[in-house]
């Protein structure tokens, strides 16, 4: 993988969501006119921070570094003018920033526009290759063809983050060929740090309700939500390949955007404000969840210490919970109850809320160090889990809770992690007590949280790095295969089925022995045909053959069966 390449977090879409043939991205005067729309915003705030920057500069009076600085804000003043941003407002032209009379979209000399003028290729008359010949049928048949996404894929989210460049790779994992490739990937506008996939059409107005009609004729659509470092949270269409701007924004952003649209003027900004408000976040987003029962709702878990409650059908803010003290970081719905959601932070307490009473007073509990993330049962709707910094795991029972938070007690307590925090946690959603964890000492482990208390099944070294993310498909028939990813930019597919300790510890629970998974000798076939089985981790392919022919091959692996792999059980 590219130095300085890591993955912050993945989500998997379920199969038959995504379209058979994704559509290509369009720019056409629509479009043209929404992304004008929001460069203009992006200017503006260029033009607050640069006035920012002069009066800061002014009220301190000559630099420290005495006439150096001057010069250096000189400097940059001259290479600001030729933008002419101090006339950015006037509309000599048409005024809707096409790029003429010195408009916000002045800076680009009408190119983007002259890009969408011709909106096929075969209307362009410097455009001649294949046009006789029916060449460009053939390719675009082709391309077509590649871009196809059979009913039994399932797409794999990855939010990246290489060579400083920010974006999120859309991969299709097709399971029964083992193969994991890149579709197509969105450029993102800073790191990422949570990512949710959506089956409710983003944004509002006929666009939201073309795309849900041309996609699915029950109402969904197959979207993603993305929180990175800024305050925004973006809502992409996955099945438009090389969009440009998404199709909604989260936060003072978009809100400033649908303004503009409403009124077809410029409104006036507010100044940007890091205290948190009813409206929007002012800090980075660091987690995301999406009520599957009511499908216009996202929650959001920001460092401004706030949650906030969007509806994604008009992209606005329809409440906000100030549950903690500090940084929030993780946001998990209930999966039977549609009102209940669970919370934690940095405040080293995790809070079981009822949106429905913004007001009430809500149960709450504490643990030894900060929150990592939170995760409710699916088989137990009455329990919890809590991983945390300190590399602990607890169980919790949300009828037992405390008179205070300082005196919560877990049902049982693990130390799933020795040295390093718990940074990712992933329940089954198959088979009752299966967990697995993973943590920047780079393992990957699986746990049985049967009757008896937590057990360790196995530990696995992945080469992926510090794991930041580990989540098991969606689908019944792939729903024991764990996606990894982490510090490496890589991401992995790992059959934990075909691991000859977890069949021995899950056998006949849920799924597990059923002979679905490849090489699986089955769960009868006894102990030498469950150590012959060979085990299954898929990747991308490139990344393989990279690893095949360098010498050293992933840390921490070890050194029997094929790739290092070898059927263990701790």
């Amino acid at each position: 993988m590219a130095e300085g390449s890591m993955i912050t977090a993945t989500a998997w879409v379920p199969r038959g969501f995504a379209a058979q043939f994704p559509t290509k991205y369009v720019f056409d005067e629509e479009e043209y006119a929404r992304i004008s729309r929001l460069a203009k915003l992006e200017l503006e705030d260029a033009r607050e921070d640069l006035d920012e920057a002069r009066r800061r500069h002014e009220e301190k009076g000559e630099s420290s570094n005495g006439v150096k600085g001057v010069k250096e804000q000189e400097e940059i003043d001259d290479d600001l003018r030729e933008y002419d941003l101090e006339h950015y407002d006037d509309s000599d032209g048409d005024g809707d920033g096409d790029g003429g009379g010195g408009g916000p979209m002045a800076m680009f000399g009408g190119f983007g526009k002259n890009l969408a003028y011709h909106e096929s290729n075969a209307h362009d008359p410097y455009i001649t290759l294949g046009k006789q010949d029916g060449r460009a049928d053939e390719d675009d048949e082709e391309e077509r063809e590649e871009l196809q996404i059979l009913p039994t894929d399932n797409l794999l989210l990855a939010a990246k983050v290489e060579d400083e460049m920010a974006h999120l790779e859309v991969y299709v994992y097709e399971d029964e060929a083992d193969n994991l490739y890149v579709h197509h990937d969105i450029m993102l506008p800073a790191i990422p740090l949570a990512v949710e996939w959506l089956d409710f059409p983003a944004g509002s107005g006929k666009d939201a309700a073309a795309a849900a009609h041309n996609r699915k004729t029950d109402g969904r659509g197959n979207f993603v939500a993305v929180a990175t470092m800024d305050p925004d949270i973006e809502l992409w269409d996955l099945d438009t390949v090389d969009c440009m701007y998404p199709n909604a924004i989260l936060g003072q952003g978009g809100a400033d955007a649908a303004d503009n649209a409403a009124t077809g003027r410029k409104k006036k900004k507010k100044k940007k404000s890091k205290k948190p408000n009813d409206a929007y976040h002012v800090d980075a987003v660091l987690a995301l969840a999406a009520n599957r029962q009511h499908r216009n709702l996202l929650a959001s878990a920001s460092a401004d210490a706030t949650v906030k409650l969007w509806d994604l059908a008009s992209a606005t803010c329809a409440q906000s919970y100030g549950f903690h003290a500090g940084r929030v970081c993780a946001v998990e719905w209930h999966p039977v109850e549609a009102a209940a959601l669970l919370t934690g932070s940095y405040d080293r307490t995790v809070v079981a809320a009822d949106v429905r009473a913004p007001g009430a007073k809500a149960p709450r509990w504490e643990v030894e160090s900060d929150v990592e993330t939170v995760k409710w049962d699916p088989h137990d709707p009455n329990t919890f889990y809590i991983a945390t910094e300190a590399g602990m795991l607890h169980q919790h029972d949300a009828r037992m809770a405390p008179p205070t938070p300082g005196q919560a007690k877990p049902v049982w307590t693990l130390q799933a992690h020795a040295a390093d925090p718990v940074s990712a946690l992933a329940v089954n959603p198959l088979v009752p007590g299966f967990v697995a964890t993973g943590s920047p000492d780079r393992s990957v482990k699986l746990w049985d949280l049967g009757a008896a208390g937590p057990s360790l099944v196995v530990s696995r070294d992945l080469g992926v790095g510090k794991v930041f993310s580990a989540r098991f498909a969606p689908d019944a028939d792939v729903g024991l295969r764990l996606a990894v990813a982490g510090s490496t930019g890589a991401v992995r597919v790992w059959d934990t089925e075909t691991n000859a300790a977890v069949r021995r510890a899950f056998g006949g629970r849920g799924r597990v022995g059923s002979g679905r998974g490849k090489g699986d000798a089955g769960a009868g076939a006894g102990a030498d045909a469950d150590a012959d089985a060979e085990e299954r981790l898929v990747g991308v392919r490139e990344e393989e053959e990279e690893e095949e022919s360098s010498s050293g091959g992933d840390e921490g692996e070890g050194e029997g069966g094929q790739d290092g792999w070898e059927s263990m059980e701790e």
